[in-house]
């Protein structure tokens, strides 16, 4: 799995075990590769280049991939171990009104390079059918983690899954982490640790109003982002402003708990009491959790932050998940969530 904020490659060596219907997990060895400049440029760059130059990457991004999976093989030995894999690869062009998405890791190199059957293009069969191929991590919402009213991924861009109806819906909410990351490199940091920047800052008033008042955030869903659109909706309203670097951190981290909590609000649990799950990268900023419980406390719902490794690795662990449903040929992505006509089964299948 790699995410939009960039911060390298998650490698999950997952046990999944379903019996009667009730599915449990067990993430066994998990890591986070950071990726080289030299990555991280070709990725962000990915959708500018012409097409003889993005195929080249997407087959040598798959070969990277594969080379990384074999190291994770061998440094945890789990020779003869591994079933198959399910790579989602990166996202580096998404416009599902054009029934169109990318992930570049080509399937068929990593096949080649580790010897092992690898699922990949895991969002193409729903975009197909009308969907907007994302999120599909609310499949994992449901199978593993339906004991939590609100399911709340911060990565590059935050996404929740919600009851809705007596089933399921899930959008991307916001960008997150992409841009806090941004602002953070302009004081030299990778990132915003804890929110300590963020919480040193104070408030900008008008810019809040002004990132809180993006047309996206008036679309009804299913919705989602492509990291284009998530950079278009906020980075011109921070990274040109003029005004304190931690005070830009303090007001866009506020903008993201704010836009969190107004989808709940707009998807209220009817209960006594709801439980919130986040996971992702921004599940460790302390500022930015903190600003959300104080927000939610008055729709009655309780944010949990679940032990680390299942908040760096959730996403990974679906993953996995996809990946068996495709092997088993059952559902795995959500029309209710993603607005698709049926639900359907995603995936290609490359035979190492």
């Amino acid at each position: 799995m790699s995410g939009s904020s960039l911060d390298g490659l998650d490698i999950a060596y997952v046990q999944l075990e379903e019996v009667r219907g009730q599915w449990s997990y067990e993430i066994l060895q998990a890591d986070c590769l950071p990726y080289s400049d030299k990555w991280i440029t070709a990725l962000q760059h990915a959708s500018d280049i012409n097409v003889s130059d993005f195929l080249k990457l997407h087959t040598g991004y798959g070969k990277y991939l594969g080379e990384r999976i074999n190291e994770f093989i061998a440094q945890y030995e789990l020779s003869h171990k591994v079933h198959f894999i399910a790579s989602h690869g990166h996202t580096v062009f998404h416009e599902p009104e054009n029934n169109t998405t990318f992930q570049v890791g080509d399937g068929a190199a990593i096949a080649a390079i580790t010897g092992l059957p690898v699922i990949s293009d895991l969002r193409a069969m729903d975009v197909a059918l009308d969907g907007q191929g994302a999120p599909i991590v609310p499949i994992g919402d449901k199978l593993l983690f339906s004991n939590y009213d609100y399911l709340l991924n911060i990565g590059g861009i935050a996404n929740i899954t919600v009851p809705h109806k007596g089933s399921l819906l899930a959008f991307d909410i916001c960008p997150a982490n992409q841009i806090l990351n941004a602002l953070a490199e302009m004081e030299g940091e990778a990132m915003d640790k804890d929110g300590a920047m963020a919480a040193r800052g104070g408030l900008l008033v008008n810019v809040l109003d002004e990132l809180n008042n993006g047309d996206y955030y008036q679309q009804q869903p299913p919705k989602s982002l492509s990291n284009e659109a998530a950079r278009d909706l906020v980075f011109p309203k921070l990274l040109e402003s003029s005004h304190k670097n931690f005070d830009l951190l303090h007001t866009a981290t506020q903008h993201i708990a704010e836009q969190i909590a107004e989808a709940v609000k707009q998807h209220p649990h009817r209960k006594d009491h709801a439980t919130l799950l986040a996971t992702g990268g921004g599940a460790f900023n302390v500022f930015l959790i903190a600003q959300l419980q104080k927000l939610l406390t008055p729709y009655k719902v309780t944010v949990v932050v679940p032990d680390a490794n299942v908040v760096k690795y959730k996403e990974a662990l679906v993953m996995a998940l996809i990946g068996t449903l495709r092997w088993r040929e059952e559902v795995n992505v959500l029309s209710s969530v993603t607005g698709a006509s049926r639900d359907s089964v995603g995936g290609a299948l490359w035979l190492g």
